[in-house]
């Protein structure tokens, strides 16, 4: 949408709302969040159409199959996976260098960690958009978690706000696209909750950054993964390299 044409986020959402069929794009991982975020906007959409990203990540191929079983879950026809290798070119991450090593969880640190990959979201973003203008959605959903994450500068609501403003300034006039995140303020524990409550398949996901066949347990994402099962009081339903009780995140 381009110029003074476009919407304020608050008029998008309701002139979105008020028109037909609501097609939503969700951008699946094949991870946690990205099933939560997806069985929401389920409930919230008459169509998904799913999407998943390749970029050269350690586990992709392993996502790959939790995002394939997550579309079959929910019955999703409308599927596209594309690659954005270049990420990997670029690299600057763990999870697309093998020289950078996955460093073992410390939820205590601070700052950016070294799985950050620069500015993914949004290329992930950008590629959705350009799909929408397509297929005609009015909608993307993102499982992006601002509270209790690793510290992804991407993952902030601010920087949502901003690519708003980029979709309204840079799409046709007659594109309504509204960014969804309907987990980003959520900790992982309240995500696990709403999974459970929504009937989510949390067994058909992949959060390990190293490994793809038993979870490593060590990494920063299955350290918060398995700290958010544990504070819901229920087991996590992937199998881990080690039992994973024996983990006290």
């Amino acid at each position: 949408m381009g110029g003074s044409q476009a919407l304020e986020t608050e008029e998008l959402e309701s002139a979105v709302d008020d028109d037909g069929p609501q097609l939503a794009i969700c951008l699946v991982s094949g991870g946690m969040d990205s099933c939560v975020t997806a069985a929401i906007a389920k409930q919230e959409n008459d169509e998904l159409a799913f999407l998943h990203v390749a970029y050269g990540q350690r586990t992709e191929k392993r996502e790959r199959e939790a995002f394939e079983a997550l579309a079959d879950h929910y019955g999703v026809k409308l599927r596209l996976v594309i690659s954005l290798e270049h990420l990997a070119k670029i690299g600057g991450s763990s999870l697309t260098d093998d020289r950078i090593p996955v460093t073992t969880a410390n939820l205590s640190h601070v700052g950016i960690p070294s799985s950050y990959v620069p500015f993914r979201n949004a290329h992930l973003l950008a590629a959705a958009v350009s799909w929408g203008e397509v297929i005609n959605a009015t909608a993307i959903y993102i499982g992006a978690v601002a509270e209790d994450s690793s510290g992804y500068p991407d993952c902030r609501p601010e920087f949502y706000d901003a690519f708003q403003n980029v979709i309204d300034t840079g799409t046709k006039p007659e594109t309504l696209i509204a960014i969804n995140t309907p987990v980003i303020a959520m900790r992982k524990s309240e995500i696990v909750q709403k999974g459970i409550e929504l009937g989510a398949p949390l067994h058909l996901t992949w959060s390990c950054y190293k490994e793809s066949e038993l979870a490593c347990g060590n990494c920063d994402s299955c350290a918060l993964r398995l700290r958010a099962f544990r504070e819901v009081g229920v087991p996590d339903p992937i199998a881990y390299l080690l039992d994973s009780s024996r983990f006290a995140y």
